[in-house]
C-alpha cells in the first residue's frame, strides 16, 4: 500500500507550490510555511457530531482545501485522500487534524500516515474511529526522522468494507522546535505554577516597605515518581537516592496476584507490606498496581486452570484479600490491567467482569481512585486496540453498558522513539474526559545507547508535565538485585546517575521552586510565581521577623497572604 501511495505520487507530482486537484482526488499543497507565532491549539473532540467543526489554525499549511466542501475516494480507501508536501523539515514539528466519515461499515478505524517518498518511508500519525452516520475528529502529529523534498499525507482505513472515506476541515500546523518548547514552557508557567501577592504590615496594620522576604519550597504538589522493588530494602544508598528525588512510587511486581498468592490459599504479603512502610515513612504517594492482569501470561498458574464458579470465587478472594489489608493504604489501584488487549476474565467470566471488578474494588476501597491502565496509546500510532478513539470507547461502553463510573485513566508511556506531536495530540483527546491521566510506567527501550535513552526521556517528561491533562508521573525504572531495570536505569550499581538520571534531576531543579528572595514595595507587598506545593516563608524589618507556612495548590485565581509583623522594642 505504501508503495502504491508513493508509485502515484511519483507519478503525479505537479511543479513545487502549485495547487490543484488531481483526477484521483489526490490533493497538493506546498509545505514552505511557518507558525507565525501561532500557539498551539489544545482542542480536541472524542464525540461523533452530525457536521465536523471548523479546521483548526484556519487549516495551517492547508488552508487553501477550505474552499473544497468534501474530499472522497472510492478507491477502497487505500491511500486517497492525499495532500503530497514539499519541502518537509526533520526539525520541525507538525500537527494534523480533521473529521473522517465512511460509507460501508457502521465504524472503522482510520489511520493518517506519511510518507517520504525519497525512500517510501511511512509512519502512523492518526487515527480515529470513524462512523458512517457522524463526523469524527482525527488528531495527531508527527516529526519526520530526515528533511523530505516530497511527502505524501494520506488516510486509510483498517476495514477492507469501508470503500469511501470523506474528509473536511484537515490542518496540518508546522512549528519549529523553539516554538514548541516555548509552548510547553508556557503551559508550564500557567498550570504548575501560581501567582501569590504577599502584604505585610506592622502591629497597627500599616504596610510595611522595605521588609526583606524569603520563600523556600518545602514539598512539590504534582506527583513524580518511579518504581520500587523489593531490592530497595535494607540497601541505605538507594533509599537515600530515591528520597532524595520523588514523591510518588509503584511497587513493580511485588502486589501483582502471581506474587501475593504463588498458590491457592498461600497468600504473601511481606514483601509488599514491607516496601508500604517504606514509602509511608518518607511520605510518598504510592499507587497499587495491579487488582487484576488481563494478559494470561501473568496471570497465577493455578488461576489458568479455574473455571465458572471457582474462578469466580478465586477473584472474589483476590478483591477481598488485597483491598481489605490495604484499604486506605493507596492513593490509586489499577483495578484492570491491559485489557484494551487482553481479555483473560471476560472471556471466561463473561462482559461483565470488568464492571464487577471495578464495583467490588469501589465498595472494598472507597477511597482510591480506581484506574484502568494500558500500553501503546501514546506510545504508537499503529496499535489501533490501544488507540485514543479505542480507549474512549472501551470506556464509554462499560459506563453505558454496565453503569461502571470510571475515575482515572493510566497510560503506561513504555516508549521507543517517542513522537512527541502525537503524544500531544493523544492527550488532547483524552484530556477532553476530563479525568486524572497518569502517564504510569515510563521508561525507554534498551535498544537504544543511554545517551539517546536520556534525550527521548527528557522529551516525554517535559511534554508529559507541560499538559493540562497530566496529573502525575511515575518512571518504571526500579532497579533490581544486579542492578539491572526492566528496560531503563537511572543510575549505575554504585547509584551514580546515568544520563537518564541527570535528566531526571535536572528536571527535578527545573520545576520546583528552591528559593524566592525579595523586598516589599511601596505598597507593602511582594509578587512572584511559584510551584504548586507547600512553602516556609520569612519576613524581616528592622530586627523583627515573622515566619509562616502556605499552601500553594493549583488554581487560576492569585494567592494572597496577608503576614502581621510583631511589634518593635518599647520606645
Amino acid at each position: 500500500m505504501e508503495a502504491a501511495a508513493a508509485t502515484t505520487a511519483a507519478a503525479l507530482l505537479p511543479p513545487a507550490r502549485k495547487v490543484f486537484i488531481l483526477p484521483l482526488l489526490l490533493l497538493l499543497a506546498a509545505s514552505r510555511a511557518s507558525s507565525d507565532g501561532v500557539q498551539y491549539d489544545y482542542r480536541a473532540y472524542t464525540e461523533c457530531k452530525p457536521h465536523p467543526e471548523p479546521a483548526l489554525y484556519n487549516g495551517g499549511v492547508l488552508r487553501w482545501a477550505s474552499k473544497i466542501t468534501d474530499f472522497r475516494t472510492e478507491d477502497e480507501g487505500n491511500y486517497s485522500p492525499a495532500f503530497v508536501l514539499y519541502n518537509m523539515s526533520a526539525a520541525t514539528a507538525y500537527s494534523f487534524s480533521c473529521w473522517v466519515k465512511i460509507d460501508g461499515p457502521e465504524s472503522a478505524h482510520v489511520k493518517a500516515k506519511i510518507l517520504t517518498v525519497e525512500n517510501a518511508a511511512s509512519q502512523c500519525v492518526g487515527t480515529a474511529i470513524a462512523r458512517n452516520d457522524c463526523w469524527s475528529f482525527l488528531k495527531g502529529g508527527f516529526t519526520l526522522n530526515s528533511t523530505s523534498q516530497t511527502s505524501v499525507l494520506y488516510l486509510q482505513t483498517a476495514s477492507p468494507n469501508a470503500s469511501t472515506i470523506s474528509i473536511r476541515s484537515p490542518s496540518l500546523q508546522p512549528f519549529s522546535p523553539d516554538e514548541w518548547n516555548q509552548h510547553r514552557e508556557e503551559r508550564i508557567q500557567q498550570i504548575r505554577k501560581r501567582f501569590v501577592n504577599l502584604h505585610v504590615s506592622d502591629g497597627n496594620g500599616s504596610r510595611v516597605v522595605g521588609a526583606d522576604v524569603a520563600v523556600h519550597q518545602i514539598t512539590r504538589d504534582f506527583p513524580f515518581g518511579s518504581a520500587i522493588s523489593k531490592s530497595i530494602l535494607g540497601n541505605r544508598p538507594y533509599q537515600d537516592w530515591f528520597n532524595a528525588r520523588f514523591n510518588a512510587a509503584v511497587f513493580e511486581n511485588e502486589l501483582k496476584w502471581y506474587a501475593t498468592e504463588p498458590s491457592p490459599g498461600k497468600e504473601e504479603y511481606a514483601a509488599a507490606d514491607q516496601l508500604l512502610r517504606f514509602v509511608q515513612s518518607n511520605d510518598v504517594t504510592a499507587r497499587g498496581h495491579n487488582i487484576f492482569w488481563e494478559d494470561p501470561r501473568y496471570t497465577p498458574a493455578w488461576v489458568k486452570n479455574l473455571t465458572g464458579p471457582q474462578l469466580r470465587a478465586a477473584v472474589a478472594g483476590r478483591v477481598q484479600s488485597l483491598l481489605s489489608r490495604y484499604k486506605g493504604d493507596f492513593v490509586h489501584w489499577d483495578v484492570s490491567n491491559e485489557m484494551l488487549h487482553f481479555d483473560f476474565y471476560e472471556d471466561r467470566l463473561g462482559g461483565n467482569a470488568t464492571a464487577d471488578f471495578f464495583s467490588t474494588a469501589r465498595r472494598a476501597d472507597p477511597l482510591a481512585t480506581l484506574f484502568l491502565n494500558d500500553f501503546n496509546v501514546v506510545e504508537a500510532c499503529d496499535d489501533l486496540s490501544s488507540s485514543a478513539d479505542s480507549y474512549v470507547s472501551r470506556l464509554r461502553q462499560l459506563a453505558d453498558d454496565a453503569g461502571v463510573t470510571f475515575e482515572g485513566i493510566g497510560l503506561e508511556g513504555h516508549f521507543a522513539k517517542p513522537n512527541v506531536p502525537y503524544v500531544r495530540a493523544v492527550l488532547d483527546k483524552l484530556g477532553t474526559l476530563r479525568l486524572p491521566v497518569w502517564l504510569t510506567e515510563v521508561d525507554v527501550s534498551a535498544a537504544f545507547d543511554h545517551a539517546t535513552q536520556a534525550a527521548y526521556l527528557e522529551d516525554v517528561l517535559r511534554e508529559g508535565f507541560a499538559h493540562p491533562a497530566v496529573d502525575g508521573i511515575v518512571l518504571w525504572t526500579a532497579m533490581g538485585a544486579n542492578a539491572t531495570c526492566y528496560q531503563m536505569c537511572l543510575t549505575d550499581a554504585d547509584f551514580t546517575n546515568l544520563p537518564a538520571g541527570d535528566v531526571v534531576d535536572r528536571l527535578l531543579g527545573e520545576w520546583q521552586t528552591k528559593e524566592v528572595l525579595g523586598a516589599t514595595d511601596d505598597r507593602g507587598s511582594f509578587n512572584f510565581s511559584a510551584f504548586h506545593g507547600e512553602y516556609r516563608l520569612s519576613v524581616t524589618y528592622l530586627n523583627r521577623t515573622a515566619d509562616a507556612t502556605f499552601s500553594l495548590p493549583r488554581s487560576d485565581d492569585t494567592k494572597h497572604i496577608n503576614i502581621r509583623l510583631p511589634p518593635g522594642p518599647a520606645a
